[in-house]
């Protein structure tokens, strides 16, 4: 008889563990939201955001130099496993890199430049094309009682012209700051290249860093460190190639259909196609645009055009160069859209998916580790 009282205590005993281990978990994941919440109030109230912004511009050619020396490293560990010094072997990395830099400064910013003159000079047409389509679309609606269809065509048609007036006088301003921006930029580049090389040469002593740290947590933080870096690493290599091939596919194809600027367009979707799932949009939306106002079949063509590449780019581009990469949920990849765009704006939607992944792997690897997140 106490025996089976005894079993049954156990059992009742295994229940109130298990039930107290999902609480934990419960709580857990509670405390992290509940800190990112208390992090996102601290870095409002205490102004964070502009202190990191003014830190990362003052070593911006630090972070350019160490993203440098992470992507060429393996081509720098590949030449040395080859018997090559990896002195030598960075120097032969970055005269490749300045080569293909040159080539392309040589062969595709003239162009760039002449197809970005030629659009400067149709922005009229553009604006008074988009003009006649609002005032025919707003006119639809006319028949509404409860709309003030003028008053609407009024304050739109004001703030286009005003737009159109502002680029006119606001031009010489905006190329003398581009210019100013761009030599300002190229500076930093060059610094951030330098640097870069010499972390390239010493890049495989880093893990000397991990010695500061107590025995029983090199082996783990090495571990851990390995799988973000090749998350990381996967996803920039594929989204490189990706946007390269969306910018030279797209380019190819708004010449055929016969629109202007094609080049300068077809970069436009290859930069902006680096942010999932609204990126497409708002890089094909100036170049439909610009086809509409050029004559309706170049407008559709256009359309069509950006439609086919971006189902291609999302069902077999995507498919075979991010596949292992990022594996995330769709919902994951919005919701950090939203809050990334959110507090930073383009750069923030684009930066939001890799760390999003980083942040993933470690979660990952914490919970493979310490069964943190597991409910069975």
């Amino acid at each position: 008889m106490k025996n089976k009282e005894e079993k049954l205590n156990i059992k009742n005993l295994n229940i109130v563990i298990e039930l107290g281990k999902k609480l934990l978990h419960i709580t857990l994941i509670l405390l992290l939201i509940i800190g990112i919440y208390a992090v996102t109030l601290i870095f409002k109230e205490w102004h964070v955001k502009e202190f990191l912004i003014t830190i990362l511009q003052i070593l911006s050619p630090l972070f350019i130099g160490l993203i440098v020396a992470w992507l060429f490293n393996p081509l720098v560990v590949w030449l040395n496993k080859k018997g090559v010094n990896r002195t030598l072997g960075a120097i032969i990395v970055y005269l490749v890199f300045i080569a293909i830099i040159a080539l392309i400064i040589n062969l595709i910013v003239p162009i760039l430049y002449q197809q970005t003159a030629e659009f400067i000079k149709t922005v009229p047409s553009v604006i008074d094309y988009s003009k006649e389509w609002l005032e025919n679309t707003l006119e639809r609606f006319d028949s509404i009682k409860q709309i003030n269809i003028q008053a609407v065509k009024t304050n739109i048609f004001t703030h286009i012209e005003e737009f159109a007036s502002n680029i006119t006088s606001d031009m010489p301003n905006m190329i003398l700051n581009f210019a100013k921006a761009m030599f300002s930029g190229l500076g930093t580049m060059v610094i951030g290249l330098v640097i870069g090389f010499y972390l390239l040469i010493s890049f495989d002593n880093t893990e000397n860093l991990l010695s500061f740290l107590p025995k029983k947590s090199q082996k783990g933080t090495k571990e851990l460190l390995s799988a973000i870096n090749n998350s990381l690493r996967g996803f920039v290599q594929g989204s490189i190639l990706d946007c390269t091939l969306i910018f030279i596919i797209s380019s190819l194809v708004f010449w055929i259909v016969g629109l202007r600027a094609p080049l300068l367009f077809g970069l436009f979707c290859g930069l902006t196609n680096i942010i999932p799932y609204a990126g497409p949009y708002i890089g094909g939306a100036p170049a439909v645009i610009v086809g509409f106002s050029q004559s309706p079949t170049i407008g559709i063509f256009t359309l069509l055009s950006i439609a086919l590449i971006q189902f291609i780019e999302g069902n077999f581009l995507q498919s075979l160069i991010l596949s292992k990469t990022t594996k995330l949920h769709p919902v994951t990849i919005i919701i950090g859209l939203l809050i990334f765009g959110h507090f930073w704006g383009i750069i923030g939607m684009a930066v939001s998916t890799p760390i999003i992944t980083a942040l993933k792997t470690l979660l990952l690897f914490l919970d493979d580790r310490y069964d943190i997140l597991k409910f069975n």
